[in-house]
């Protein structure tokens, strides 16, 4: 769960924020991608660690107050914790927060127990799939040729929950190619793609750009543009330039239905203010149109997780 080391983008800071809560009133946002832990619970949890400074309570009702201002009426919840209970606590964190439309739980395809554990967590709406990738001590690339962690996301897929992964690197989008071919009903969501770590051998990164041109193709495929604020010289980089070359290739491979919007709060904590994280790719986004839009951070998160609004505002526009 480290946030990934940033992208060395080349421009420092320039320009001002443009986007303010009060210009982003006419959007409906759904932000697929928040954290919620409580360090005050009996055992501790095991991430953010107590040296971090984001190792404080990140609640619904915290999480509401900072992001309902910028049009946010709904978030998805990601696992911040391999413990089993965990998936359990959140659910239960959640049922009475209508702002939380779901929640991406943690258990390991290929595992003793996996099949009755999805089945309890699936009778929960709330409950949209399960999150895979190079975190807790596991190995995408390796569970990917597993024949027991294949059969149980095939089980996913039948069950018609979704997968995220975590923490991108060359290796990561390769084990998502491979289970994307063997489980072709399956709808994937790969996060904080901006942020992954290129490889630095021609060869290599070729491969990389072309198993995610691959990936783009496919239409069960869907990308979160998230982490994407970065510093430098310790100054935030405001100026959207240097974010546009890696965004417009990712919103050129995926296209504008299978892209989404993700905060990654309170993770994101680590390098800007939520104003400042949502202000960047809003401004960024708002140059593809209205549509276009309207797609990133409402209706694409609907074909990627099926959600389920609970409240009015969390309709999609017909």
């Amino acid at each position: 769960m480290e946030r990934r080391r940033f992208l060395k983008l080349g421009v420092g800071a320039a320009a001002g924020m443009a986007t303010s809560a009060s210009s982003s009133a006419t959007l409906r946002v759904i932000d697929t991608h928040i954290h919620l832990f409580d360090p005050r619970r009996p055992g501790g949890i095991p991430w953010p660690e107590k040296s971090d400074p984001i190792f404080h309570p990140a609640l619904p009702e915290r999480y509401a107050g900072l992001a309902k201002p910028f049009g946010i009426v709904g978030a998805i919840a990601v696992e911040a914790s391999p413990l089993a209970a965990d998936n359990d606590w959140v659910l239960n964190l959640i049922a009475n927060q209508p702002i939380m439309v779901g929640f991406v739980g943690d258990l390991a395809p290929g595992t003793s127990g996996f099949a009755a554990d999805l089945d309890r967590l699936h009778a929960n709406p709330l409950f949209l799939g399960i999150r895979c990738g190079n975190l807790w001590n596991r190995d995408l690339l390796a569970d990917a040729a597993n024949p027991a962690c294949i059969a149980d996301l095939r089980r996913l897929a039948a069950a018609g929950l979704a997968m995220d992964s975590a923490n991108p690197d060359a290796n990561l989008v390769e084990a998502i190619l491979r289970i994307a071919q063997q489980v072709p009903d399956l709808r994937i969501v790969i996060d904080h793609l901006p942020h992954a770590v290129l490889p630095a051998q021609p060869a290599a990164l070729d491969r990389y750009w072309a198993n995610l041109k691959t990936l783009g193709a496919n239409p069960r495929v869907f990308v979160k543009l998230s982490e994407i604020p970065v510093r430098e010289q310790d100054r935030l980089v405001t100026d959207l330039a240097p974010y546009r070359p890696h965004l417009d290739a990712l919103w050129d491979l995926f296209g504008e239905d299978r892209v989404l919007f993700g905060s990654d709060w309170p993770n994101s904590d680590h390098v800007a203010t939520f104003a400042e994280t949502f202000g960047i790719v809003r401004r960024y986004v708002a140059e593809k149109g209205p549509s276009a839009t309207e797609k990133f951070f409402h209706r694409n998160s609907v074909a990627a997780y099926r959600w389920q609004p609970r409240t009015l505002e969390q309709r999609s526009l017909d």
